[in-house]
Parts: structure tokens; C-alpha cells; sequence
């Protein structure tokens, strides 16, 4: 009887003055429309940083959109005294209809509660990477790095990638936490070389070019070891030898800023070849078959 008694009061309202209802709430939708306009242009004058600003507007329109939808709702299910049970009755099938999208509007609020990740943060998820650019209540926006690019270079492809993602698939944040990276560079030289010479070189461009490891990185390592188990016995470049087929392996690892992990193997390769070059007992390796007669 209950579900009858509220079917027939939701018909009624149906019947009512519907005209009003729209009038009163197109009303409401141009009035916070104009002030979230008013918001913005006050935002574009008093905030100067970027990323600030974005944030800003961002907050601004979603405030105004949940105002939006509190006061329409309240015009259009005034009349409806029993709106637990109503909604009860559609909630099944709404949930199978449009789970998708309830599972990107929980992500959504995952990601504005828990920050996983914010805007202007490098992160990978699932087998995409790239640069967060936009944040909405169904997907996300990245600028993409790699794929047919190397070195973690942008593409210029833009990326949109469902919240509910965030669920069912691994992500990585390079921003999070330490902010740098060990990068490492395999550099193979011949078994004829001077590897123990070579090596020294290596080591030596690396302590030149590396990143310095200051007070303030090894501060910030400290804060974030507070969060997360991360310990680090070393933090100043090595490099390690190893044997393959076709040569000695002398690997270079370092830390790197997130986004200069290019620049820095480029200046090494370039410094590395210049000093291979004077040294005639040392030579790049590559893959090689020998014949004994």
C-alpha cells in the first residue's frame, strides 16, 4: 500500500503546476551560472599562480553545481513526501543502467578526498602515462608521455580516462612522495677495455652531472620516509658491472628530477663518448661472433 500510496502522490505532483516547477528552476540554473562567471573573473584578477588558479575555478563551478542541484531538487520533488521509497523503487535499475558511471563518479570523489593524484601531477595508470591537465566528475585528462616518444617526452596526445579507473587499475604517481627518480644508463664496452678505467670514467660524470644531492633533498627524503617505508643507504650515483655476451656492462645509476631524465642521459652520453674518445683502451661493444680456428 505504501508503494502505491507514494506512486500516486509522485503522479499528482506530476500533474501540478510543472510550467512553474521549470520556470523557477531555469531561474535558478542562469542565477548561479552568472555568479559562478562573477567567481571566475574575481579569480582571474586575484590569483596569480596558474596551477592556483585552475584549482580556483575548478571548485567554483563544482560549489555552484551542487548548490544547482540541492535547490532544483528541492522545486521538483517538493511535493513528494516519501522520496526514499520512490528513489527505492528505481534504484536497481539505475544502478545497472548507469554503473559505469557511478563507478567514475566514486572515483571521482576518491580522488578529491584520498589525492592519489592532483593536476600537474606525472602519473601511470594501467598502461598509460602522462601528465594530469584536467580533473571532472567523469574522467580525467592526461597529456601523454612515451608510447612511440622515449625518454618520457610528451606526444601532444591528450588522454581521457574514466575515474572508476582508478579502482581497477595500478597507478603510479612520480610526483608523490620523493620527488625524483633513479634513471640508468647500460653503457657496454668490449672485453678487450680497461672496464676498471672505464668504470672510473663513468663514475666521475656521473658525480658532475648528476643531480646534487643538497640538504634539502635529503630533508624532503626524511619527510617522506614519516609516510611511506622508503629508505634509501645511498643516494649519490654508483655504477655496476656486470658480464654479457658481447661485452662488459657498466650501468650508471642516479638521481634524477622527474621531468630531466633526458637532458641528463644526453649530457652523459655526450660527455661519456668524449672521454672514451681519448682513451684507446676503451671501446663500445656490440654484438659480435667469433670464429676459432
Amino acid at each position: 500500500m505504501d508503494t502505491q500510496n507514494t506512486l500516486a502522490r509522485f503522479a499528482e505532483f506530476i500533474k501540478g503546476d510543472v510550467i512553474s516547477n521549470l520556470i523557477t528552476s531555469i531561474i535558478i540554473i542562469i542565477f548561479l551560472w552568472v555568479l559562478n562567471k562573477i567567481a571566475h573573473k574575481i579569480i582571474e584578477k586575484r590569483v596569480g599562480n596558474l596551477r592556483s588558479k585552475f584549482s580556483w575555478r575548478k571548485s567554483s563551478t563544482y560549489t555552484f553545481v551542487v548548490i544547482g542541484l540541492i535547490l532544483v531538487g528541492r522545486v521538483w520533488f517538493e511535493g513528494i513526501q516519501s522520496l526514499a521509497t520512490f528513489m527505492g523503487l528505481l534504484s536497481a535499475g539505475i544502478a545497472i543502467a548507469l554503473k559505469d558511471l557511478f563507478s567514475d563518479l566514486a572515483g571521482w570523489i576518491f580522488i578529491i578526498t584520498r589525492k592519489p593524484f592532483e593536476v600537474g601531477n606525472r602519473i601511470q595508470i594501467g598502461e598509460h602515462s602522462g601528465d594530469v591537465i584536467d580533473l571532472r566528475p567523469f574522467q580525467f585528462t592526461m597529456l601523454e608521455i612515451g608510447n612511440w616518444v622515449h625518454a618520457d617526452q610528451s606526444t601532444g596526445r591528450m588522454i581521457h580516462i574514466p575515474n572508476g579507473m582508478i579502482f581497477t587499475h595500478p597507478l603510479s604517481n612520480y610526483d608523490k612522495g620523493f620527488k625524483f627518480i633513479w634513471n640508468e644508463i647500460p653503457v657496454l664496452i668490449t672485453f678487450e677495455s680497461d672496464w676498471r678505467k672505464g668504470k672510473e670514467i663513468l663514475l666521475n660524470i656521473a658525480n658532475n652531472l648528476a643531480l646534487d644531492i643538497t640538504p634539502d633533498v635529503k630533508k624532503e627524503l626524511k619527510e617522506t620516509s614519516r609516510k611511506y617505508l622508503i629508505f634509501y643507504n645511498k643516494l649519490s650515483p654508483a655504477v655496476y658491472t656486470s658480464v654479457l655476451d658481447s661485452g662488459v656492462l657498466l650501468t650508471i645509476r642516479y638521481l634524477s628530477e622527474i621531468r630531466k631524465r633526458r637532458a641528463t642521459t644526453e649530457k652523459m652520453w655526450e660527455s661519456l663518448l668524449e672521454e672514451f674518445a681519448k682513451h684507446d683502451d676503451i671501446n663500445l661493444a656490440y654484438p659480435t661472433y667469433r670464429r676459432i680456428q
